[in-house]
Protein backbone atom coordinates (compact mmCIF):
# COMPACT_ATOMS: atom_id res chain seq x y z
CA UNK A 1 0.00 0.00 0.00
CA UNK A 2 0.87 3.67 -0.59
CA UNK A 3 -0.08 6.81 1.57
CA UNK A 4 -3.37 7.66 0.32
CA UNK A 5 -4.08 10.08 2.47
CA UNK A 6 -5.98 11.23 6.04
CA UNK A 7 -9.01 9.46 5.64
CA UNK A 8 -7.89 6.55 3.74
CA UNK A 9 -5.37 5.65 6.22
CA UNK A 10 -7.64 6.61 9.20
CA UNK A 11 -9.58 3.94 7.94
CA UNK A 12 -7.17 1.50 7.74
CA UNK A 13 -6.05 1.67 11.35
CA UNK A 14 -10.01 1.61 12.39
CA UNK A 15 -10.32 -1.65 10.17
CA UNK A 16 -7.33 -2.65 11.94
CA UNK A 17 -5.45 -3.72 8.61
CA UNK A 18 -2.37 -2.00 9.62
CA UNK A 19 -1.22 -0.50 12.58
CA UNK A 20 0.23 2.88 13.30
CA UNK A 21 3.54 1.83 13.37
CA UNK A 22 3.76 -0.21 10.33
CA UNK A 23 1.95 3.07 8.47
CA UNK A 24 5.26 4.81 9.98
CA UNK A 25 8.01 2.66 10.10
CA UNK A 26 7.00 2.06 6.14
CA UNK A 27 6.36 5.71 5.14
CA UNK A 28 9.69 6.81 6.82
CA UNK A 29 11.56 4.04 5.27
CA UNK A 30 10.34 5.35 1.84
CA UNK A 31 11.17 9.04 2.43
CA UNK A 32 14.96 7.65 3.12
CA UNK A 33 14.97 5.39 0.29
CA UNK A 34 12.55 6.84 -2.20
CA UNK A 35 12.69 10.51 -2.28
CA UNK A 36 14.25 11.17 -5.87
CA UNK A 37 12.10 14.17 -5.77
CA UNK A 38 13.85 15.90 -3.02
CA UNK A 39 10.41 16.71 -1.29
CA UNK A 40 11.93 16.21 2.36
CA UNK A 41 15.11 17.92 4.06
CA UNK A 42 14.64 16.06 7.44
CA UNK A 43 13.08 12.62 8.29
CA UNK A 44 11.70 12.15 11.87
CA UNK A 45 12.92 8.76 13.53
CA UNK A 46 12.32 7.51 17.22
CA UNK A 47 10.11 10.62 18.18
CA UNK A 48 7.80 9.51 15.26
CA UNK A 49 7.70 6.31 15.79
CA UNK A 50 7.16 7.10 19.61
CA UNK A 51 4.29 9.12 18.72
CA UNK A 52 2.63 6.34 16.73
CA UNK A 53 3.11 3.52 19.06
CA UNK A 54 1.04 6.09 21.49
CA UNK A 55 -1.61 5.82 18.43
CA UNK A 56 -1.66 1.91 18.24
CA UNK A 57 -2.49 1.56 22.56
CA UNK A 58 -5.54 3.95 22.27
CA UNK A 59 -6.86 2.85 19.41
CA UNK A 60 -5.90 -0.61 21.29
CA UNK A 61 -7.97 0.59 24.29
CA UNK A 62 -10.51 2.88 22.65
CA UNK A 63 -11.45 1.21 19.57
CA UNK A 64 -13.03 3.28 17.15
CA UNK A 65 -13.68 6.34 19.87
CA UNK A 66 -10.05 6.48 20.07
CA UNK A 67 -10.77 9.57 17.18
CA UNK A 68 -13.22 11.22 18.66
CA UNK A 69 -11.03 13.79 20.54
CA UNK A 70 -7.69 13.05 18.15
CA UNK A 71 -9.02 12.94 14.89
CA UNK A 72 -5.23 12.25 13.35
CA UNK A 73 -4.60 9.86 15.25
CA UNK A 74 -1.94 7.48 13.46
CA UNK A 75 -1.85 9.61 10.68
CA UNK A 76 1.72 10.68 9.09
CA UNK A 77 1.70 14.40 8.18
CA UNK A 78 4.96 16.51 7.27
CA UNK A 79 5.95 20.14 7.92
CA UNK A 80 7.41 22.76 5.98
CA UNK A 81 10.96 23.53 6.90
CA UNK A 82 9.57 27.33 7.88
CA UNK A 83 7.72 26.10 10.81
CA UNK A 84 9.22 25.52 14.00
CA UNK A 85 9.63 21.88 15.30
CA UNK A 86 11.24 20.52 18.33
CA UNK A 87 12.20 17.41 17.32
CA UNK A 88 13.89 18.68 14.25
CA UNK A 89 15.87 21.36 13.17
CA UNK A 90 14.30 24.20 11.59
CA UNK A 91 16.72 25.76 8.49
CA UNK A 92 14.08 27.27 6.47
CA UNK A 93 15.89 26.83 3.49
CA UNK A 94 18.88 28.72 3.81
CA UNK A 95 22.64 28.51 5.13
CA UNK A 96 22.11 31.45 7.50
CA UNK A 97 23.27 29.84 10.79
CA UNK A 98 19.87 29.22 12.36
CA UNK A 99 19.99 25.36 12.57
CA UNK A 100 18.13 25.23 15.57
CA UNK A 101 15.54 23.19 17.58
CA UNK A 102 12.07 25.26 19.33
CA UNK A 103 9.26 24.98 21.08
CA UNK A 104 6.92 23.59 18.07
CA UNK A 105 4.97 26.35 16.19
CA UNK A 106 1.17 26.62 17.25
CA UNK A 107 -0.62 24.83 14.22
CA UNK A 108 2.46 21.69 14.49
CA UNK A 109 1.34 21.66 18.13
CA UNK A 110 -2.00 21.20 17.53
CA UNK A 111 -1.14 18.60 14.93
CA UNK A 112 0.41 16.40 17.40
CA UNK A 113 -2.21 16.96 19.73
CA UNK A 114 -4.47 15.61 17.19
CA UNK A 115 -2.51 12.48 17.30
CA UNK A 116 -0.85 12.98 13.57
CA UNK A 117 2.93 11.68 13.52
CA UNK A 118 5.27 14.14 11.95
CA UNK A 119 7.20 12.08 9.84
CA UNK A 120 9.90 14.94 8.55
CA UNK A 121 10.20 18.52 7.04
CA UNK A 122 9.48 19.20 3.84
CA UNK A 123 11.78 21.63 1.24
CA UNK A 124 11.35 25.07 1.00
CA UNK A 125 13.25 28.13 -0.81
CA UNK A 126 14.84 30.37 1.46
CA UNK A 127 12.52 31.66 3.89
CA UNK A 128 9.96 30.98 1.46
CA UNK A 129 10.88 33.83 -0.88
CA UNK A 130 9.97 32.81 -4.15
CA UNK A 131 6.96 30.11 -6.26
CA UNK A 132 9.51 27.58 -6.80
CA UNK A 133 10.97 25.49 -4.60
CA UNK A 134 14.75 25.91 -5.38
CA UNK A 135 17.86 27.21 -3.04
CA UNK A 136 21.64 27.47 -2.25
CA UNK A 137 20.21 24.73 1.25
CA UNK A 138 19.12 21.85 -0.72
CA UNK A 139 18.59 20.27 -4.52
CA UNK A 140 15.47 21.98 -6.15
CA UNK A 141 12.12 19.95 -5.54
CA UNK A 142 10.96 18.02 -8.73
CA UNK A 143 7.29 17.58 -10.20
CA UNK A 144 5.76 14.11 -9.60
CA UNK A 145 4.38 14.10 -12.60
CA UNK A 146 7.69 15.09 -14.55
CA UNK A 147 10.74 15.55 -12.57
CA UNK A 148 11.77 18.05 -15.14
CA UNK A 149 9.87 20.24 -14.20
CA UNK A 150 9.29 22.62 -10.77
CA UNK A 151 6.85 21.47 -8.12
CA UNK A 152 5.92 24.96 -7.32
CA UNK A 153 6.55 26.63 -4.22
CA UNK A 154 7.66 27.56 -1.28
CA UNK A 155 5.76 24.71 -0.29
CA UNK A 156 7.21 22.70 -3.18
CA UNK A 157 8.07 20.07 -1.20
CA UNK A 158 5.02 19.73 0.94
CA UNK A 159 2.78 19.23 -2.20
CA UNK A 160 5.53 17.32 -3.97
CA UNK A 161 5.09 14.51 -0.54
CA UNK A 162 1.59 14.54 -0.61
CA UNK A 163 1.54 13.60 -4.34
CA UNK A 164 4.19 11.62 -3.88
CA UNK A 165 2.32 9.21 -1.06
CA UNK A 166 5.56 10.12 1.07
CA UNK A 167 2.74 11.22 3.71
CA UNK A 168 -1.07 11.35 4.15
CA UNK A 169 -0.89 15.23 4.63
CA UNK A 170 1.53 18.21 4.84
CA UNK A 171 1.94 21.72 6.69
CA UNK A 172 2.17 24.23 4.41
CA UNK A 173 2.60 28.51 4.34
CA UNK A 174 1.40 30.81 2.01
CA UNK A 175 2.57 34.37 1.90
CA UNK A 176 1.86 35.20 -2.09
CA UNK A 177 0.41 31.70 -3.39
CA UNK A 178 3.18 29.42 -1.85
CA UNK A 179 0.46 26.85 -0.64
CA UNK A 180 -2.17 27.05 -4.09
CA UNK A 181 0.42 27.15 -6.38
CA UNK A 182 2.79 23.58 -5.83
CA UNK A 183 -0.84 22.06 -5.15
CA UNK A 184 -2.00 23.37 -8.93
CA UNK A 185 1.59 21.83 -10.28
CA UNK A 186 1.17 18.97 -8.64
CA UNK A 187 -2.38 18.27 -8.52
CA UNK A 188 -3.29 17.93 -5.13
CA UNK A 189 -5.53 20.14 -2.64
CA UNK A 190 -4.11 23.46 -1.26
CA UNK A 191 -6.18 25.72 1.42
CA UNK A 192 -5.32 28.95 2.61
CA UNK A 193 -7.75 29.45 5.43
CA UNK A 194 -8.74 33.59 5.68
CA UNK A 195 -6.21 35.55 7.25
CA UNK A 196 -5.74 34.98 11.17
CA UNK A 197 -7.82 31.74 11.02
CA UNK A 198 -4.72 29.49 11.96
CA UNK A 199 -2.25 31.57 13.83
CA UNK A 200 1.55 32.11 13.08
CA UNK A 201 4.47 32.80 15.30
CA UNK A 202 6.76 33.74 14.59
CA UNK A 203 5.86 35.50 11.54
CA UNK A 204 6.90 38.49 9.49
CA UNK A 205 5.23 42.44 9.84
CA UNK A 206 3.79 41.96 6.05
CA UNK A 207 0.44 40.34 6.94
CA UNK A 208 0.48 38.54 4.49
CA UNK A 209 1.46 34.68 5.34
CA UNK A 210 -1.41 32.12 5.94
CA UNK A 211 -0.60 28.61 6.91
CA UNK A 212 -3.17 25.62 5.49
CA UNK A 213 -3.17 22.11 4.53
CA UNK A 214 -2.06 20.48 1.49
CA UNK A 215 -3.59 17.00 1.08
CA UNK A 216 -4.92 14.53 -1.39
CA UNK A 217 -8.55 15.61 -1.12
CA UNK A 218 -11.20 18.69 -0.05
CA UNK A 219 -12.18 16.39 3.05
CA UNK A 220 -8.47 15.99 3.92
CA UNK A 221 -7.91 19.30 3.98
CA UNK A 222 -11.34 20.52 5.96
CA UNK A 223 -10.35 18.36 8.79
CA UNK A 224 -6.85 19.57 8.51
CA UNK A 225 -7.74 23.07 8.64
CA UNK A 226 -10.21 22.38 11.59
CA UNK A 227 -7.33 21.06 13.91
CA UNK A 228 -4.76 23.99 13.49
CA UNK A 229 -7.66 26.67 13.17
CA UNK A 230 -8.47 28.64 16.50
CA UNK A 231 -7.04 31.58 18.42
CA UNK A 232 -3.54 31.55 20.35
CA UNK A 233 -2.15 34.04 22.72
CA UNK A 234 1.42 33.94 20.71
CA UNK A 235 -0.49 35.28 17.35
CA UNK A 236 -2.13 38.69 18.15
CA UNK A 237 -4.26 38.00 14.51
CA UNK A 238 -5.54 34.88 15.09
CA UNK A 239 -9.31 34.59 15.52
CA UNK A 240 -9.53 37.11 12.54
CA UNK A 241 -10.33 34.84 9.99
CA UNK A 242 -13.56 33.14 11.81
CA UNK A 243 -16.30 35.95 11.29
CA UNK A 244 -19.40 34.52 10.55
CA UNK A 245 -19.44 34.27 6.79
CA UNK A 246 -22.51 32.53 4.73
CA UNK A 247 -23.14 29.22 4.57
CA UNK A 248 -23.58 27.33 1.47
CA UNK A 249 -26.53 27.29 -0.62
CA UNK A 250 -27.85 25.01 -3.88
CA UNK A 251 -27.36 27.83 -6.38
CA UNK A 252 -24.46 30.24 -5.93
CA UNK A 253 -23.41 33.45 -7.49
CA UNK A 254 -20.04 32.85 -9.08
CA UNK A 255 -17.77 35.30 -10.01
CA UNK A 256 -14.99 33.44 -13.09
CA UNK A 257 -11.87 35.70 -14.05
CA UNK A 258 -10.07 35.06 -16.71
CA UNK A 259 -6.49 36.69 -15.92
CA UNK A 260 -4.49 38.06 -19.42
CA UNK A 261 -1.56 35.70 -20.07
CA UNK A 262 -3.73 31.98 -19.34
CA UNK A 263 -2.67 29.33 -21.56
CA UNK A 264 -4.26 27.89 -24.18
CA UNK A 265 -3.71 24.38 -21.93
CA UNK A 266 -5.12 25.56 -18.98
CA UNK A 267 -7.64 27.29 -20.40
CA UNK A 268 -8.39 24.23 -22.19
CA UNK A 269 -8.66 22.44 -18.42
CA UNK A 270 -10.69 25.26 -16.84
CA UNK A 271 -13.24 25.54 -19.04
CA UNK A 272 -14.04 21.86 -18.33
CA UNK A 273 -14.16 23.13 -14.50
CA UNK A 274 -16.70 25.99 -15.45
CA UNK A 275 -18.88 23.86 -17.33
CA UNK A 276 -19.13 21.96 -14.23
CA UNK A 277 -20.39 24.66 -11.84
CA UNK A 278 -22.90 25.57 -14.23
CA UNK A 279 -24.23 21.86 -14.72
CA UNK A 280 -24.46 22.14 -10.95
CA UNK A 281 -27.07 24.94 -11.41
CA UNK A 282 -24.88 28.15 -10.12
CA UNK A 283 -25.09 31.18 -12.12
CA UNK A 284 -21.56 32.01 -13.19
CA UNK A 285 -20.05 35.13 -14.96
CA UNK A 286 -17.27 36.92 -15.97
CA UNK A 287 -15.84 39.57 -13.87
CA UNK A 288 -12.96 41.88 -13.88
CA UNK A 289 -10.84 43.14 -10.97
CA UNK A 290 -9.78 46.78 -11.44
CA UNK A 291 -6.97 47.70 -9.17
CA UNK A 292 -3.54 49.10 -10.63
CA UNK A 293 -0.37 48.87 -9.04
CA UNK A 294 -1.00 45.39 -7.04
CA UNK A 295 1.94 43.71 -8.11
CA UNK A 296 4.18 46.53 -7.40
CA UNK A 297 2.36 47.17 -3.95
CA UNK A 298 3.18 43.45 -2.96
CA UNK A 299 6.87 43.74 -4.13
CA UNK A 300 7.28 46.82 -1.74
CA UNK A 301 5.67 45.35 1.02
CA UNK A 302 7.43 42.22 1.05
CA UNK A 303 10.44 43.52 0.81
CA UNK A 304 10.17 45.86 3.53
CA UNK A 305 9.40 43.56 5.85
CA UNK A 306 12.47 41.38 4.60
CA UNK A 307 14.88 44.11 4.70
CA UNK A 308 13.67 44.89 8.23
CA UNK A 309 14.51 41.22 9.33
CA UNK A 310 18.02 40.47 7.65
CA UNK A 311 21.59 41.75 8.80
CA UNK A 312 23.81 43.24 6.82
CA UNK A 313 26.73 40.32 7.45
CA UNK A 314 24.23 37.84 6.44
CA UNK A 315 23.87 39.22 3.01
CA UNK A 316 26.76 36.48 2.25
CA UNK A 317 24.60 33.60 3.15
CA UNK A 318 21.52 34.79 1.64
CA UNK A 319 20.05 33.27 -1.70
CA UNK A 320 20.85 35.73 -4.96
CA UNK A 321 17.03 36.00 -5.66
CA UNK A 322 16.33 36.88 -1.94
CA UNK A 323 18.91 39.13 -1.25
CA UNK A 324 17.62 41.34 -4.28
CA UNK A 325 14.36 41.46 -2.61
CA UNK A 326 15.92 42.62 0.45
CA UNK A 327 18.59 44.87 -1.12
CA UNK A 328 15.53 46.55 -2.94
CA UNK A 329 13.70 46.64 0.71
CA UNK A 330 16.12 48.64 1.70
CA UNK A 331 15.89 51.52 -1.16
CA UNK A 332 12.49 52.11 -0.06
CA UNK A 333 11.38 54.83 1.87
CA UNK A 334 8.15 54.84 5.06
CA UNK A 335 6.26 56.88 2.07
CA UNK A 336 6.49 53.90 -0.24
CA UNK A 337 5.71 51.57 2.03
CA UNK A 338 2.35 53.51 3.56
CA UNK A 339 1.44 54.43 -0.52
CA UNK A 340 1.98 50.19 -1.45
CA UNK A 341 -0.37 49.60 1.92
CA UNK A 342 -2.82 52.31 0.45
CA UNK A 343 -3.43 50.13 -2.78
CA UNK A 344 -3.70 47.33 -0.84
CA UNK A 345 -6.50 48.75 0.91
CA UNK A 346 -8.20 49.69 -2.52
CA UNK A 347 -7.25 45.97 -3.25
CA UNK A 348 -9.69 45.27 0.15
CA UNK A 349 -12.51 47.62 -0.53
CA UNK A 350 -12.25 46.93 -4.63
CA UNK A 351 -12.66 43.20 -3.65
CA UNK A 352 -15.21 43.66 -1.03
CA UNK A 353 -17.23 45.66 -3.80
CA UNK A 354 -16.85 42.65 -6.20
CA UNK A 355 -18.11 39.97 -3.27
CA UNK A 356 -21.22 41.81 -2.60
CA UNK A 357 -22.51 40.58 -5.93
CA UNK A 358 -20.68 37.40 -6.20
CA UNK A 359 -20.97 34.67 -3.26
CA UNK A 360 -17.54 32.73 -4.58
CA UNK A 361 -15.01 34.18 -7.19
CA UNK A 362 -13.33 30.82 -9.78
CA UNK A 363 -10.21 31.30 -11.74
CA UNK A 364 -7.24 29.00 -12.70
CA UNK A 365 -5.11 28.66 -9.95
CA UNK A 366 -2.20 29.36 -12.18
CA UNK A 367 -2.25 30.85 -15.68
CA UNK A 368 0.88 28.62 -17.01
CA UNK A 369 2.40 24.76 -17.04
CA UNK A 370 5.39 24.74 -14.47
CA UNK A 371 8.42 25.48 -15.99
CA UNK A 372 12.23 23.98 -14.96
CA UNK A 373 12.85 22.70 -12.26
CA UNK A 374 15.87 25.01 -11.82
CA UNK A 375 14.78 28.73 -12.25
CA UNK A 376 12.72 30.78 -10.14
CA UNK A 377 9.82 31.25 -12.43
CA UNK A 378 9.14 31.16 -16.46
CA UNK A 379 12.01 32.37 -18.93
CA UNK A 380 10.57 35.99 -18.76
CA UNK A 381 10.78 35.83 -15.17
CA UNK A 382 13.84 34.63 -14.08
CA UNK A 383 15.97 37.00 -13.70
CA UNK A 384 15.92 38.06 -9.67
CA UNK A 385 17.56 41.53 -10.52
CA UNK A 386 14.20 41.94 -12.47
CA UNK A 387 12.22 41.33 -9.02
CA UNK A 388 9.52 39.55 -11.07
CA UNK A 389 9.65 36.11 -9.09
CA UNK A 390 5.55 35.77 -8.36
CA UNK A 391 4.43 38.51 -11.73
CA UNK A 392 3.63 35.17 -13.50
CA UNK A 393 0.97 33.67 -10.99
CA UNK A 394 -1.39 36.71 -10.41
CA UNK A 395 -4.04 34.76 -8.97
CA UNK A 396 -2.39 33.81 -6.00
CA UNK A 397 -0.94 37.20 -4.11
CA UNK A 398 -3.74 39.35 -3.99
CA UNK A 399 -5.75 37.60 -2.19
CA UNK A 400 -3.09 37.14 0.51
CA UNK A 401 -3.25 40.93 -0.10
CA UNK A 402 -6.86 40.82 1.52
CA UNK A 403 -6.58 37.69 3.68
CA UNK A 404 -9.85 36.23 1.67
CA UNK A 405 -9.70 31.97 2.15
CA UNK A 406 -8.62 30.36 -1.20
CA UNK A 407 -8.19 26.64 -1.87
CA UNK A 408 -6.57 25.08 -5.18
CA UNK A 409 -8.30 22.03 -6.27
CA UNK A 410 -6.99 20.19 -9.37
CA UNK A 411 -9.06 20.60 -12.28
CA UNK A 412 -7.44 18.27 -14.49
CA UNK A 413 -4.75 17.40 -17.22
CA UNK A 414 -3.16 19.28 -19.77
CA UNK A 415 -3.19 17.62 -23.16
CA UNK A 416 0.95 17.46 -22.29
CA UNK A 417 -0.36 15.22 -19.03
CA UNK A 418 0.40 18.44 -16.11
CA UNK A 419 -1.98 19.17 -13.69
CA UNK A 420 -3.80 22.12 -13.94
CA UNK A 421 -5.39 23.74 -10.73
CA UNK A 422 -9.00 25.56 -10.19
CA UNK A 423 -8.97 28.20 -7.44
CA UNK A 424 -12.00 29.09 -5.51
CA UNK A 425 -11.90 32.12 -3.31
CA UNK A 426 -14.72 33.78 -0.93
CA UNK A 427 -15.55 36.27 1.64
CA UNK A 428 -13.11 36.92 4.38
CA UNK A 429 -14.82 34.01 7.18
CA UNK A 430 -16.38 31.92 4.22
CA UNK A 431 -13.63 29.50 4.77
CA UNK A 432 -16.60 26.72 4.63
CA UNK A 433 -18.40 28.02 1.80
CA UNK A 434 -15.01 27.65 -0.17
CA UNK A 435 -14.75 24.10 1.05
CA UNK A 436 -18.29 23.09 0.56
CA UNK A 437 -17.89 24.35 -3.08
CA UNK A 438 -14.78 22.76 -3.80
CA UNK A 439 -16.12 19.07 -2.19
CA UNK A 440 -18.97 19.07 -4.60
CA UNK A 441 -16.70 20.39 -7.86
CA UNK A 442 -14.05 17.48 -6.73
CA UNK A 443 -16.55 14.34 -7.19
CA UNK A 444 -17.60 15.73 -10.28
CA UNK A 445 -14.26 16.26 -12.00
CA UNK A 446 -13.11 13.42 -11.20
CA UNK A 447 -9.44 13.94 -11.80
CA UNK A 448 -7.02 11.15 -11.53
CA UNK A 449 -5.24 11.14 -8.50
CA UNK A 450 -1.56 11.49 -8.74
CA UNK A 451 0.91 9.13 -10.31
CA UNK A 452 2.13 7.83 -7.17
CA UNK A 453 2.39 4.41 -8.76
CA UNK A 454 5.51 5.08 -10.73
CA UNK A 455 8.43 3.90 -8.44
CA UNK A 456 10.08 7.14 -9.33
CA UNK A 457 7.74 9.09 -8.06
CA UNK A 458 5.87 6.68 -5.08
CA UNK A 459 7.54 4.26 -3.04
CA UNK A 460 5.15 1.30 -2.04
CA UNK A 461 4.12 1.24 1.77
Amino acid sequence: MIARGISHTRELLRRQEITAVEHTEAVLRAIRERDTLDAFVAVAGDEALRAAEYADARIREFGADAWRNMPLLGVTVSVKDLLQTHDLPTTRGSLLPNDRRAEDAPAVARLRAAGAVVVGKTTTSEYGWCAATVSRAAPPTRNPYDPRLTAGGSSGGAAAAVAAGLCDGSLGTDGSGSIRIPAAFCGVVGYKPSYGRVPYFPNGADRLAHQGPITRTVADAALLGQVIEGPHLNDPDSGLGSLDAPRATQRLRIGWIEYEGTGDEIRHVTDRARAALTAQGHVVEDVEVRCTNIYPALVDIYAASEAAGQRPEDDEWADRGRLEVVRHGHTLSGADVIRAEEVRQGLRSTLRTVMDRYDILAMATVPIEPFAAEDIGPSWAADPRDLLWLAWAPASYPFNMTGQPALSLPAGLTRSGLPAGLQLVGPVGADDLVISLAGSLESELGVPAPPVSSPATAPTV
